[in-house]
């Protein structure tokens, strides 16, 4: 039913810009701007209802927009090296950020706007409950009660490399594999946990939060030592126009930091 690792990443590159450039052709351009369209913003999946939020309020402020482009930090990254004309860099891991720095495809190293987390969330009927954490999941392969259970592509997506971690630590990350079932990102990873007859799956805080995701099943947050740190930084690209960089500028003051804080984003320590 679902595509291998090596499948969903040959021709990656074709499809990626052939879907940038649908939805640079397909958006409308908005009356303030006349005949210039909004710059492209590249976006980790775990901004999908965050980033929406703060766009559409700076759109109502400003009176300008930008069109929002969602994936995994890495496939993101790997466009923007290959010339995908991003204007900003929203991504879900900074080290993304300071590989695009080094080769001198960015403004500056950027900053970090917020801290993420993972949750272990569970469709509503599974087997699994929450409030056992990943120990429940474990008890359940003990069992052979696990179907399957989705987690976002370790090899390109932030948020997949921490859930392994924490599934690492718990000594389950062997016995899982051949439940697992991999996301191209965070956000198809919350698809896939809660479709289907999944058990559950390990997904962003911040897209367990939103009340689309909040009515299918239940959370609990995964303690931050059981994985690495998920630093999120974003940057503007050489290319950065004004209203890119009016945006993120824009990201950084209060308005928007209470809505990615609503959605589970730490503030930064930096």
């Amino acid at each position: 039913m679902y595509a291998s690792a090596s499948g969903r990443r040959a021709g990656w590159r074709d499809l990626a810009r052939s879907a940038l450039a649908l939805i640079l052709l397909a958006a409308p351009a908005p009356a303030w701007a006349g005949p210039q369209r909004p710059p492209p913003v590249a976006a980790a999946a775990d901004l999908q209802f965050a980033l929406t939020a703060i766009a559409e309020r700076f759109a109502r402020e400003h009176g300008e927009r930008v069109e929002l482009v969602f994936g995994s930090s890495g496939l993101l990254a790997r466009q923007i090296r290959d010339g995908a004309p991003f204007e900003l860099f929203l991504s879900a891991d900074e080290a993304y950020v300071e590989g695009l720095a080094a080769a001198a495809l960015t403004r500056d190293r950027g900053v970090v706007y917020g801290l993420g987390r993972i949750v272990l969330f569970t469709p509503r009927g599974s087997p699994l409950r929450t409030d056992e954490g990943l120990g429940g999941l474990a008890r359940l392969l003990r069992a052979r009660q696990v179907t399957r259970f989705a987690i976002a592509n370790p090899e390109h997506a932030p948020y997949g490399r921490a859930a392994e971690a924490a599934l690492r630590r718990h000594g389950i990350w062997e016995a899982l594999q051949p439940h697992l079932v991999l996301g191209d990102n965070v956000s198809q990873a919350a698809q896939f946990a809660t479709t289907g007859n999944a058990v559950g799956g390990i997904i962003a805080y911040s897209l367990a939060l939103a009340p689309a995701l909040a009515a299918r099943g239940t959370f609990t947050l995964i303690p931050e030592e059981e994985h690495p740190p998920l630093r999120q930084r974003m940057v503007l690209l050489t290319r950065a126009g004004p209203t890119a960089a009016c945006f993120y500028a824009y990201l950084q003051e209060p308005a928007a930091r209470e809505i990615l804080e609503r959605y589970g984003f730490a503030r930064p320590d930096q």
